[in-house]
């Protein structure tokens, strides 16, 4: 089965081959024969019942500094011309990235998009995480100064940080006496609309947050990240390091309860994360990362499994 895909992602010569998942996705894809393009959500135009946008046909190569070639770019019916989109641009999770969600919807009854473009728009990372509450650590979302001190003075020292935030950005940790909350509340609150996630700190990071890889509602994979020197945040992109570890029992309840949720919502390629081997604290459906380190260590090939799952749908 050759395949034409279309992938929706950042500018190509701004990933960095060595740890990007989509990149290693688009590898695996070209191994298999398939035929790759690339455009932005930016690109995307509907007019007359169809969804068009302009794409390069590209071809990818694990070569630093010339990882891509692309060729003249093409009109493409996304209903007609292509069989996969991967909906893969990183946040920010917002207008542009919801309407994208909303176009994409329009195509589906012809062509396969992954993840489903309705699910992801429906589950905010830091929010449909809230209905898996019991796994989850005490949590707060909230404008409300008077709440997140309240909270402080149940809970201790906790972690302030955008809802719709991304790779660590932005994530504070405020002492339990308090210093700074409003100052940082009130700042958040000119910044952002929406509320913001007030969560109980939890010591433990220091021992690594863990990223846990679901394909198709199966594990796939897990690593280990590690916070920097001074850092509370163990993202990747924020200097954390990863290490390979294993579940827990508790995580591995965790992919219990969640497996069935994300195979009926067509969430095909999701990442999870756990801090002390319980505590859930996002579901990533939008752009997740971390299989270029997973395979690493465990020599698997989670690319493969990806077009395993997706072959399969279309079949």
């Amino acid at each position: 089965m050759t395949l034409r895909i279309a992938v929706q992602m950042d500018p190509m010569e701004t990933i960095n081959i060595a740890g990007d998942s989509t990149f290693a996705i688009m590898l695996g894809a070209q191994k298999r024969g398939h035929r790759l393009f690339h455009y932005d959500a930016e690109a995307l135009s509907y007019v007359d019942g169809r969804l068009w946008t302009m794409a390069h046909p590209v071809t990818v190569q694990a070569v630093p500094g010339n990882h891509f070639r692309f060729e003249e770019p093409v009109l493409l019916d996304l209903g007609r011309d292509v069989d996969v989109v991967l909906m893969r641009q990183d946040p920010p999770f917002d207008l542009g990235y919801i309407t994208a969600t909303h176009l994409l919807e329009r195509i589906q009854h012809e062509t396969l998009v992954v993840n489903d473009p309705a699910s992801v728009r429906n589950a905010p990372e830091k929010v449909w995480v809230l209905d898996f509450a019991r796994f989850m650590p005490p949590t707060l979302i909230t404008r409300s100064i008077d709440a997140a001190r309240h909270f402080i003075e149940e809970h201790g020292e906790v972690v302030v940080k955008p809802l719709h935030g991304n790779a660590g950005k932005a994530v504070f940790k405020v002492g339990r006496d308090g210093a700074n909350l409003a100052s940082l509340i009130e700042l958040f609150n000119a910044s952002y609309r929406e509320p913001h996630v007030v969560q109980a700190f939890l010591p433990e990071i220091a021992q690594g947050d863990k990223r846990i890889v679901l394909v198709d509602g199966e594990v796939a994979g897990a690593i280990n990240r590690l916070p920097g020197e001074g850092e509370i945040r163990s993202n990747l992109a924020a200097g954390g390091s990863a290490l390979k570890t294993e579940l827990t029992e508790t995580e591995q309840e965790i992919c219990v309860a969640l497996g069935p949720e994300l195979k009926a919502r067509g969430l095909l390629f999701v990442g999870i994360d756990v801090i002390g081997g319980r505590w859930l604290t996002e579901i990533n459906v939008t752009s997740p990362t971390g299989i270029v380190a997973i395979d690493r260590f465990n020599g698997t090939d989670t690319p493969g499994r990806i077009w395993d799952a997706i072959e399969a749908k279309l079949r």
